[in-house]
């Protein structure tokens, strides 16, 4: 099992978090994460089940995953991740309630011009989940 990168790397002000790590000879697959405030917004994983058995292993999966950590840092900086990012206005929230209220319990409403995502804390979620089963 060959030790992991981990790195962090500032891209447009925003701080990402890229982590590379082998599962070892049990578990042949390196994963790539790439984290947005603590939240993954690309993944790679690749397999060496394959070559297993190679007497080069440490070699190649160590190569492996250095070339896999380099394609997740060079696609964050070419700008592969960069989204546009819309906020919803109180006013907007207030009027998008009263023609998408369903909408808003999943945390999308529909915008001239394309669906527009509301991102949620995992409290937010769990606290959304559990007024809609009291209700119930």
């Amino acid at each position: 099992m060959q030790l992991g990168f981990n790195e962090n790397v500032m891209h447009k002000e925003v701080r990402y978090h890229v982590q590379t790590e082998d599962g070892g000879r049990k578990n042949p697959v390196i994963t790539t994460l790439l984290f947005k405030e603590g939240i993954i917004i690309s993944s790679k994983r690749t397999s060496y089940a394959d070559i297993i058995k190679s007497d080069k292993l440490d070699i190649v999966v160590k190569e492996i995953m250095r070339d896999q950590h380099g394609t997740m840092l060079k696609n964050l900086k070419n700008g592969v991740f960069d989204k546009k990012e819309e906020k919803i206005e109180p006013q907007q929230l207030k009027t998008a309630e009263k023609l998408a209220p369903e909408g808003l319990n999943r945390g999308a409403v529909e915008k001239k011009g394309g669906p527009l995502v509301e991102e949620k804390s995992l409290d937010d979620i769990i606290l959304e989940y559990l007024s809609l089963s009291e209700k119930e």
